[in-house]
């Protein structure tokens, strides 16, 4: 049976272990630049056998979050080329999740202060954060308006010219696209949140059409064993519901499994929260035995409050990656720690969003 630290093929991607870092929102890019102080965060984690960058805006209305990365821009992406340098020469492997947000989004990020876009005019009872001074401020998501059909096309060619940007430009491993959490892909697969009458809206296969459209425009353009996904299929975060989540996401990942991606990644539960929602149930084990049955080879990873013992729990019934998030923030050295089964150190709330190495890069490890 295998372990954590056994080996693992994703797709194109050979991983020296099955344990993955989470993406991880740490505002520390301002004007949407990766900066050196980033690089030395994720080498730091390069033990992982994957790490996925924190959400990275495929452009500039796709933004929602200051001082978050981008992937739009020669700075940008000269930024991010020396992450993957420094990841890459300890020997770790790194893939960038691509971003839009839509509607989580204020419109002071957004250039010449125009309203975020959404699957339809309906705001977001959420927050996004602003960094004003230094400070970062919690502030509600502006009205957004609702995008129309001939603009798809063109959000699915910046999807794939960031995914295309990332592998030649920027030198990373791959990529993941990011469907999950009440963003605009999720927006659009969301009842609560799409209310289109479109090609776009309405049936499962309609409001599955621009997710589906983005995966094919990148797998095609980087290889579908470069190409990852992540998705939430009941996770309230950013004001998202759908009242048969089942069906949803069995439809999504039976189309998935055409596409020989290197993984699908998948949120179980709350976002950062509770794993079992009675009032949202979901049955991951069939959802995964219907990609499995529609002939998906791609790695299987899951993510949300697991320890080492529920991780290698979750190895043993059929899981290839588990993915680990606020624990890579406290615990550089995380895969060491789980091997030797050592204390791990508590984040430091406080700096999780924004400022400079203190809470980001001055954790320290068992050798120091």
């Amino acid at each position: 049976m295998p372990s954590l630290f056994d080996p693992v093929q994703a797709g194109d991607l050979q991983l020296a272990n099955r344990i993955v870092m989470a993406p991880l929102t740490r505002n520390r890019a301002p004007d949407a630049i990766p900066t050196a102080l980033m690089a030395e965060y994720y080498s730091q984690r390069a033990s992982a056998g994957l790490l996925i960058t924190e959400a990275t805006a495929i452009s500039q209305q796709g933004q929602g979050y200051s001082d978050v990365p981008g992937l739009y821009g020669t700075e940008q992406l000269d930024g991010w080329k020396q992450v993957t340098e420094a990841v890459h020469e300890a020997d770790g492997k790194i893939v960038v999740q691509l971003w839009h947000v839509g509607r989580v989004s204020h419109h002071d990020l957004q250039e010449h202060g125009a309203a975020p876009v959404a699957p339809s005019a309906i705001t977001a009872k959420t927050k996004t954060v602003l960094i004003k001074d230094g400070v970062p401020t919690f502030v509600d998501t502006s009205e957004p308006r609702a995008l129309d059909a001939e603009e798809l096309p063109g959000i699915v060619h910046t999807y794939q010219a960031a995914a295309r940007n990332a592998m030649v430009s920027a030198g990373f491993d791959g990529v993941e696209i990011h469907a999950a959490n009440g963003y605009l892909l999720d927006q659009f697969l969301k009842s609560s949140s799409n209310q289109r009458t479109d090609d776009y809206g309405g049936s499962i296969k309609n409001r599955a059409r621009l997710l589906l459209e983005v995966v094919r425009a990148v797998s095609g353009a980087i290889g579908g064993g470069r190409t990852g996904i992540r998705l939430s299929p009941v996770t309230p975060a950013n004001d998202v519901h759908d009242p048969h989540p089942q069906p949803l996401f069995d439809y999504v990942l039976r189309q998935l499994a055409t596409l020989d991606l290197a993984y699908i990644h998948i949120i179980e539960g709350a976002t950062g929260g509770a794993r079992d929602m009675p009032d949202r149930p979901f049955d991951y084990a069939a959802l995964q035995a219907s990609y499995r049955a529609a002939g998906g080879k791609g790695a299987w990873m899951v993510n949300n409050g697991y320890d080492e013992a529920l991780a290698e729990s979750a190895i043993g019934s059929g899981a290839d990656l588990v993915a680990f998030g606020k624990a890579f923030i406290a615990n550089p050295d995380l895969v060491q720690r789980l091997r030797r089964n050592a204390p791990l150190n508590a984040p430091d709330k406080a700096t999780f969003y924004g400022g400079g190495a203190e809470g980001y890069t001055d954790y320290p490890t068992l050798s120091n």
